[in-house]
């Protein structure tokens, strides 16, 4: 490797990905590097990312995001958590929460505990011992300044990767209008610089490849192989479009499972995102167009677009010097909203380890490490949704109960079969929480559980959960209405 400082970024391609990237180095690194960003006004985005995950509030810290003028600027509202229905079976309903679930004790997580007070007749739901849950399903929210409450947003990605080029703009980063023609590169395989249709050439030292699912840079280009999890995750295609709002926002995401895969609403202030994700054997375009259609409320204001995709990652997600950002270093599906912090873990991670004397093979392979290891995580956690189900009504249904899932998963789902145990690894987006809640909705249920709440009376277990559901109910009974907190808070002038 060419030990050749970097003093120059230049980021391929706009969209939120691109935008994220560009925000955070310049507001981070600006007074160390020149921050350039090609993109073309011809090339549209994905930009249905309407839907974002907690870390996305530690993001905006890191760069000194005010919160409410985002928000007004994006038209966004408060998410909670998802509401997962028809997954587990037919009819099911469950929410997968932000937030921590009970109180457990030092040798055994809140799981046994509940599991125990069922044995004892005390059938109140897992969720019932969640503020965020609750919050959810009665359609309330409010910050407070204790924070203990966990939130995310619903948003508008197109509006986001405008406020974020702004911000962008006014800490220094050039924008550059036009196509990229051809990547050139050095003797060596490293890309020098972009050639663009005007004829202009943007070189640099270190580039980001932003440009989707074509992966100019990453791809075309530097030819990195790319891992296919269509066999884990079969669904490979999404329809979205946006409809005028019939009702108050409510603060989280709904996912509906259908014979071919499921479908998501997405409340924003001045409209609702609505989509199919599903799988092209058991479904054709046409079949999922008119799926939607059919399943939506208020009026259609978008032409339904079709997004094709192939669920995996590239061997590398930082590969000579080109590091690939959102879609170009690989996609896990919409399920649980991870696309934006994907973006922002990514570029983080870069600014962590930044190549300011060269880049070094030993930062590549830390840095991909990392990003892999994070990434089949994740990918882990949203087959879970898919092959933790009694659903055996459509072939698709079928195909993921029985499928086969990666060692890692399996391991993790026999272990809270076989004992009710279930441990955080590193690095993990998912909690603990996050993975009982959606194992539990399933309708997965431990054989056994840790004995250690044994030792407690039957009158200290029922006066301990019943005393844990009554402060969260009371703590949900003073809390304001969803839509009324953010009128008063972040309303938007559409």
């Amino acid at each position: 490797m060419k030990n050749n400082s970097v003093k120059k970024v230049v980021i391929a391609g706009g969209g939120t990905a691109g935008w994220v990237a560009a925000a955070a180095l310049s507001k981070q690194l600006g007074k160390l590097l020149d921050v350039v960003l090609v993109e073309s006004e011809q090339i549209g985005t994905v930009g249905v990312g309407e839907a974002t995950i907690p870390p996305m509030r530690t993001f905006h810290s890191l760069l000194g995001i005010d919160e409410q003028e985002f928000m007004r600027a994006t038209n966004a509202v408060f998410k909670l958590g998802i509401s997962f229905k028809n997954w587990g079976q037919i009819g099911d309903e469950y929410i997968h929460p932000f937030g921590s679930t009970g109180q457990g004790s030092y040798l055994a997580d809140f799981q046994h505990f509940w599991l125990h007070g069922k044995s004892k007749g005390i059938h109140a739901a897992f969720g019932e011992y969640s503020l965020e849950v609750q919050a959810a399903k009665a359609n309330k929210f409010a910050i407070s300044k204790k924070g203990n409450i966990n939130y995310a947003y619903h948003l508008d990605a197109t509006r986001y990767a405008q406020y974020l080029r702004q911000f962008s703009e006014k800490l220094g980063t050039t924008r550059i209008e036009g196509k990229i023609q051809q990547v050139q590169q050095h003797p060596d395989g490293d890309i020098k610089a972009l050639l663009l249709e005007s004829g202009e050439v943007v070189d640099g030292d270190l580039f980001i490849d932003c440009t989707g699912f074509t992966g100019l840079l990453i791809d075309k280009t530097l030819k990195t192989p790319y891992e296919d999890w269509s066999h884990w995750l079969p669904c490979n295609s999404a329809i979205a479009i946006q409809t005028e709002s019939v009702e108050p926002a409510k603060p989280y995401v709904t996912c509906t499972a259908h014979h071919a895969g499921w479908q998501w609403h997405i409340p924003l202030q001045h409209r609702v995102g609505n989509g199919n994700v599903f799988c092209n054997d058991f479904m054709s375009d046409d079949q999922a167009k008119q799926h939607l259609l059919n399943n939506v409320k208020g009026k259609v204001l978008t032409e339904p677009r079709v997004i094709k995709y192939k669920t995996g990652r590239r061997k590398a997600f930082w590969n000579r010097n080109c590091v690939a950002l959102g879609l170009s270093s690989g996609f896990v599906e919409p399920l649980e909203s991870t696309s934006i912090y994907m973006f922002m873990i990514g570029i983080v991670r870069l600014m962590k380890m930044f190549p300011f004397h060269g880049v070094t093979q030993s930062s590549i392979d830390e840095y991909n490490q990392q990003s892999i290891a994070e990434l089949e995580n994740i990918r882990d956690f949203i087959i879970l949704h898919y092959h933790a189900t009694a659903r055996e009504d459509s072939e698709f249904w079928r195909y993921c109960k029985n499928m086969s899932v990666p060692d890692s998963l399996s391991h993790r789902l026999e272990l809270f079969k076989e004992n009710g145990f279930a441990f955080p690894r590193e690095p993990e987006l998912f909690r603990l929480d996050s993975w009982l809640h959606v194992m539990l909705g399933q309708g997965l249920m431990p054989r056994n559980h840790h004995s250690i709440f044994k030792t407690m009376s039957d009158e200290e277990l029922v006066r301990h959960l019943t005393n844990t559901r009554n402060t969260i109910a009371d703590a949900v009974s003073k809390l304001p209405n969803h839509q009324e907190f953010v009128n008063q808070y972040c309303k938007a002038d559409m």
